[in-house]
């Protein structure tokens, strides 16, 4: 009898492949089953790397702050405010690379410490500008914590640019809510033009910071 052997799956094989069937199968779809199959391998094959759809998931969100760092500009960063700013941007332009980009990023645990490097760039900004390292955590924090709940909803209307989802139209939820019509008309400043509300929020939440603890990091 002779066997077939699977070949040999590398781990950032899978990874590749995984991000790929995301944009067409979305966070519900992306199975390991689905993801063998477009190996051409058997599905307990993948277990060999990631445990469980957790582990996937983790490795994902590595790999696209790895294409995010990739791609970014190297910027001459001068402030804290202008490294919320840049760094935040970034993020949001990469999550909306991928369909439910923003879902696989939250509560995904980053593998190895290639973070760390951006990090320990952010959190001196902020320490050498004389804020506690508290204060930064809870900044930067803040920041990031603001983007991907920004563009996990985002994503609920738009899954990728130039999708919009049944159920979203503007005027047609502002007839339905004729008799409210401050709420009717807010429509638009919640599910349109995210490009200017994103910049608007991120402006909101930096000014914040400076509120509360001071552009060079006295409280206040």
């Amino acid at each position: 009898m002779v066997t077939q052997r699977s070949p040999k799956l590398d781990k950032k094989q899978v990874v590749a492949t995984a991000l790929r069937l995301l944009n067409e199968a979305g966070l519900d779809g992306l199975t390991l089953r689905a993801i063998a199959k477009e190996l051409n391998v058997q599905a307990p094959a993948l277990y060999w790397h990631f445990k469980n759809k957790q582990e996937l998931l983790d490795e994902m969100a590595t790999e696209m702050y790895r294409r995010m760092v990739d791609d970014a500009r190297d910027t001459a960063d001068t402030t804290w405010q202008q490294r919320l700013l840049t760094a935040n941007r970034g993020l949001r332009t990469a999550l909306l690379s991928y369909r439910d980009g923003a879902k696989v990023f939250s509560g995904s645990r980053f593998t190895g410490t290639l973070h760390a490097v951006e990090m320990e760039r952010t959190l001196r900004l902020f320490t050498e500008a004389g804020h506690t390292l508290a204060q930064a955590v809870r900044a930067t924090t803040t920041a990031f914590l603001y983007t991907i709940g920004y563009v996990t909803e985002e994503q609920g209307v738009q899954p990728l640019p130039g999708e919009r989802r049944e159920g979203y139209d503007v005027e047609e939820r502002a007839r339905l809510m004729a008799d409210f019509p401050l709420s009717a008309a807010a429509g638009a400043e919640i599910f349109e033009d995210y490009d200017q509300h994103f910049e608007e929020g991120l402006a909101l939440v930096i000014a914040g910071i400076e509120a509360r603890y001071g552009a060079g990091g006295e409280s206040r």
